[in-house]
């Protein structure tokens, strides 16, 4: 398997993920360990500064998907493909139609497009 088949695999297991965290099946250090990648993906502290080029964005680069990693190894190989099957439903039944969540997103670029464009010609 290479480096793109794994990454893509690994962003398919995250909504698994998320589902096996609700789980009492889930072991405890497993929750702990899945609050650290989202507590180090949000952190505005890395271990190397992103201002730094090329070196300062491989730790996200490098250390996000190992942690997620970890986490999919942590969780029982049973509650995990449980999980991957209950997400991989959802996403056949309504995955498709969630573009909806995108329109106040587009709604806000639009604005910012329109007050760039009003603030250059008048």
């Amino acid at each position: 398997m290479n480096l793109k088949e794994r990454a893509r695999k690994l962003a398919a297991d995250i909504p698994a993920v998320a589902c096996a965290l609700r789980r009492p099946e889930t072991p405890w250090w497993a929750k702990v360990l899945a609050a650290v990648a989202v507590g180090y993906a949000l952190s505005p502290i890395d271990l190397i500064p992103d201002f730094i080029p090329v070196i300062g964005l491989l730790d996200d680069v490098i250390l996000l998907p190992a942690l997620i990693a970890v986490v999919v190894r942590a969780i029982p190989p049973d509650v995990m493909a449980q999980c991957r099957e209950s997400s991989a439903a959802a996403w056949a039944e309504g995955g498709r139609k969630r573009w909806f969540f995108a329109l106040p997103i587009i709604a806000v670029w639009l604005l910012l497009v329109a007050v760039i464009v009003k603030l250059i010609w008048f």
